[in-house]
């Protein structure tokens, strides 16, 4: 896989230009930054309460990520881009589906297994034990953390895999920049589970980079991430 990236982002790709306007991705960073900010003082108060609101929580998470999606979505319509820059290709052929689903699920299992050796404090499964307030408890929450799950891994890699690395590799000229950027900023955004946490979210992210850039689609690993955060929540349900 590896020795098949190119490291430049060569003038006249795909990767050289960008999808949409320098001020629109200063406005997604921008609003990506507070919903961080936001969510590390949100964690803080629920690790304190004794009850905290999980359906609120989901409920606003969902929003504010099919916002910021429908934000980029515009920002790179206006451009003139083609918004399969952002989704991933469209789905031809079953063989297309099973291709990219066989991909999510190899790619599920690499991740789960890197996260089993490297972290002490989360089980392999994506939630640490700072988090733990985040996960299901009872039938509802549960059905409402489905739709979480669906919404993270489409709109995340969506936003971090499919429009802000493809921003950052045009603005850099540099695969390796534009992965690491926006695997960085995808950490940071998960800041709220504890520096460490964030750390690893942003390799797992490195990682998901690398998958979205040489598949050429976000297909792939929107199916991981998905699998990852149901499975998080149903190991501890």
């Amino acid at each position: 896989m590896l020795g098949e990236i190119s490291t430049e982002a060569r003038p006249g790709t795909e990767e050289s230009r960008p999808i949409a306007a320098l001020w629109h991705t200063v406005l997604v960073l921008l609003i990506q930054g507070l919903l961080a900010y936001r969510g590390i003082l949100g964690a803080q108060h629920m690790r304190e309460g004794m009850s905290p609101d999980r359906v609120r929580l989901y409920e606003r998470t969902m929003f504010s990520e099919w916002t910021v999606l429908a934000l980029v979505l515009g920002g790179v319509w206006l451009h003139g881009s083609s918004l399969r820059a952002v989704l991933g290709p469209r789905w031809s052929s079953v063989q297309q589906v099973l291709r990219d689903s066989g991909l999510g699920i190899l790619f599920l299992v690499i991740t789960i297994t890197f996260s089993s050796v490297i972290g002490s404090d989360h089980g392999g499964h994506g939630v640490s034990e700072s988090a733990q307030f985040l996960l299901p408890r009872g039938t509802f929450e549960m059905g409402l953390w489905v739709l979480v799950s669906l919404t993270a891994g489409i709109c995340e890699e969506a936003i971090y895999r499919g429009y802000l690395q493809r921003q950052f590799m045009a603005l850099t000229s540099s695969v390796p920049a534009g992965i690491l950027l926006s695997a960085a900023m995808f950490g940071a955004a998960h800041s709220y589970q504890g520096w460490r946490q964030a750390l690893q979210i942003g390799v797992l992210g490195a990682m998901g980079g690398i998958l979205a850039h040489w598949c050429k689609s976000v297909r792939p690993g929107m199916i991981a991430h998905t699998l990852q955060d149901l499975l998080g929540g149903m190991m501890r349900h």
